[in-house]
């Protein structure tokens, strides 16, 4: 009597979203929707900010109206942490979606890939990684200085206004800023430009307009960032 061989055990399948991820496109669609989220947030962040010219009472008051969005279904402050709660995540995602998709091309490269190679790559894409970097220290940093206060010395919860005088009347914070914000101007940049390669949204045609827009939107949010530390240091806020 032959002997039945015992059944195969059934490979697990993972989810659809898994499996996707595992793809390079996944990672690349990935990157590309979290840097929306991103994009989307620096930009309402930096035009939130300009408040800051207007007054203290003007950038107080926005702060905390957007303590009180959502109140009563929200507790108070419960929209904010929902934002930074999605911030986390995309930025989780981000980092290891680019992080797999650099090993992954790194380990593509052709043998006989040169200096000159390098050389002739586009600045903004050859400084993503060091720039990337720097953005994740800044963001650290950032919150440990305006938003917890353990890195501000004279932090005073819920005084926005104040705590950013505080902070960049020392001009070593000030310029660790200007610097941040130009990495991310390069970041924000070269990410923009990728996006809409990434999303499918590229075409010969169209490329010269998204480059201009992608140019113009990382100005803006980088001229914007940067004026916050420069009007302290020079008198104009204070």
């Amino acid at each position: 009597m032959a002997v039945q061989a015992p059944p195969k055990a059934e490979r697990r399948v993972a989810p659809w979203p898994v499996s996707f991820y595992g793809t390079d496109v996944g990672k690349k669609v990935v990157m590309a929707l979290t840097g929306l989220i991103g994009f989307g947030y620096v930009l309402a962040h930096m035009l939130g900010n300009l408040k800051i010219y207007l007054g203290e009472s003007s950038l107080n008051h926005y702060g905390e109206w957007l303590r009180e969005i959502g109140v009563p279904a929200l507790p108070r402050g419960g929209f904010l942490w929902i934002g930074r709660a999605v911030l986390v995540v995309a930025l989780i995602l981000h980092v290891h979606a680019a992080w797999s998709l650099a090993r992954t091309s790194r380990a593509a490269r052709p043998s006989d890939y040169t200096k000159q190679d390098y050389v002739v790559a586009n600045f903004a894409s050859r400084t993503m990684r060091w720039g990337g970097v720097i953005v994740l220290l800044f963001i650290v940093y950032h919150l440990l200085d305006l938003t917890g206060g353990q890195a501000n010395p004279d932090f005073v919860r819920g005084d926005v206004y104040g705590n950013v005088v505080a902070s960049f009347e020392r001009w070593p914070v000030a310029i660790f800023y200007i610097v941040a914000n130009l990495a991310l101007g390069l970041h924000l940049y070269h990410g923009l430009w990728s996006l809409f390669q990434s999303l499918g949204w590229s075409h010969n045609r169209f490329d010269p307009m998204r480059r201009s827009f992608a140019g113009v939107f990382a100005f803006v949010v980088t001229a914007g960032n940067i004026s916050f530390p420069l009007a302290v240091m020079t008198g104009i806020v204070g």
